[in-house]
C-alpha cells in the first residue's frame, strides 16, 4: 500500500483490510510517501504489525511499489489503494479466485463508490485511435456506457461476472511475484497513473490473461471524491496517456494520439468558455482548461522523450 497526504483514508483501510481477511496469510507493507500530515506516525502507532516505510521523499506511486515489491515474500503480491475498503472477504476471494484461475497471472475485483455504486474503474479496455479520438472530441463523455463510442469502459457491463479484461486498475491488483519480477514491476517512466495500464499490456506478452473476478469487492473512494476538474491531476493524466501511446503505438498512431490529448483540451476550452459567455458552467472549471491547455507542452515533451517498446520486448521467450 502507497500512502501519501491519506492518513484517515489509509487507516480505515487497513482496518477493512485486518477485519476482512481471514483465509489469506499475509504480509502487509506500507509506503509513506512523505506524508505532512501525520500519516506514518498514525500507521505505526495503530497498526504496529504492519511493516512502514516511512520515507523522506515522495516516490510516485510506481517506484514505491516496486520498492515494496522488492520487499515482499509472498508469491503473489496485491496492490490495494490506501482510499479504499476492503468488504465481505474481498481479498480472500481474490485469492482463492486466482487459486481456481492459476493461468491468468493478473486478477482484479469490482470497486464501488461510497454509497455502493458501481464505480466501474475496477477495469478497463486497452487503449486504441479510435478510442483516443472519440475521448479527445467529447463522444465518450456524450455516451459513457456505448462500447463503440467509449469502448475502453467496457460498455454497460456492470463488472458483475468473470470477464477477462486488458487492463487491471491499481487500486485493486493481484499479480503473480514471479510475473511481476519478469515485467521488473512498474516501468520508472511512469510516475502517477498510466502505470497499471502499461503493467498489464506488458503482461499480455508473457501470457497473462487478467481476469476479474465480481465477488472480491471493496470501495473505491477516489473517482467519487474528486469534484470538478484538477489541472495538475489532468496534465498528469494526458502525460501518462502521451508515454503509453509512444511506448505501444509509435509512429504515426503514437502522434495521432498525442493529437487527441491537444483535441480533448481544445473542445473542453471552447465548450466551457461559451457556456461562460451565457452565463453557465463553474469558472472553477474554465479556468482549469486554461491551465490544461498551457501546460500541454508537458504531455508533448514527455512523448518526445519516450520511447517505443521494441518489437517482441514483451513477449515471453
Amino acid at each position: 500500500m502507497v500512502s501519501y497526504q491519506t492518513r484517515d483514508w489509509t487507516l480505515a483501510c487497513l482496518e477493512s483490510l485486518y477485519a476482512e481477511t481471514k483465509d489469506v496469510s499475509m504480509e502487509v507493507l506500507v509506503v509513506d510517501n512523505a506524508s505532512s500530515d501525520g500519516s506514518a506516525q498514525a500507521i505505526a502507532q495503530e497498526f504496529p504489525q504492519a511493516t512502514l516505510f516511512a520515507l523522506n521523499e515522495n516516490l510516485g506511486f510506481g517506484a514505491a511499489n516496486n520498492f515494496l515489491a522488492e520487499r515482499a515474500r509472498g508469491r503473489r503480491l496485491l496492490l490495494l489503494n490506501p482510499d479504499t475498503i476492503v468488504l465481505h472477504g474481498a481479498v480472500d476471494h481474490l485469492w482463492h479466485f486466482a487459486d481456481a484461475n492459476a493461468r491468468a497471472r493478473l486478477w482484479g475485483g469490482r470497486t464501488l463508490f461510497e454509497n455502493h455504486d458501481l464505480n466501474p474503474s475496477s477495469c478497463w479496455g486497452a487503449p486504441t485511435p479510435w478510442s483516443a479520438f472519440s475521448l479527445g472530441l467529447g463522444l465518450a463523455r456524450a455516451f459513457p456506457r456505448n462500447a463503440f463510442f467509449h469502448p475502453e469502459a467496457l460498455g454497460s457491463w456492470r463488472r458483475d461476472s468473470v470477464r477477462e479484461v486488458p487492463i487491471v486498475s491499481g487500486c485493486f491488483l493481484m499479480i503473480d511475484t514471479e510475473l511481476w519480477q519478469r515485467l521488473e514491476g512498474f516501468h520508472p517512466d511512469f510516475f502517477m497513473y498510466g502505470e497499471d495500464a502499461d503493467l498489464c499490456l506488458r503482461a499480455a506478452g508473457f501470457g497473462a490473461r487478467p481476469l476479474i473476478d465480481p465477488d472480491a469487492v471493496i470501495i473505491h473512494y477516489g473517482g467519487a471524491s474528486e469534484r470538478g476538474v484538477r489541472a495538475g491531476k489532468m496534465i498528469r493524466l494526458f502525460t501518462a496517456k502521451a508515454q503509453l501511446y509512444k511506448k505501444f503505438w509509435g509512429g504515426v498512431a503514437a502522434r495521432f494520439g498525442l493529437f487527441t490529448l491537444d483535441l480533448w483540451a481544445a473542445v473542453r476550452l471552447t465548450a466551457f468558455g461559451v457556456l461562460g459567455l451565457v452565463g453557465k458552467g463553474a469558472p472553477e472549471s474554465r479556468q482549469a482548461w486554461r491551465d490544461i491547455w498551457k501546460g500541454r507542452s508537458e504531455w508533448h515533451a514527455a512523448f518526445q522523450r519516450t520511447e517505443r517498446y521494441a518489437s517482441g520486448e514483451n513477449d515471453e521467450e
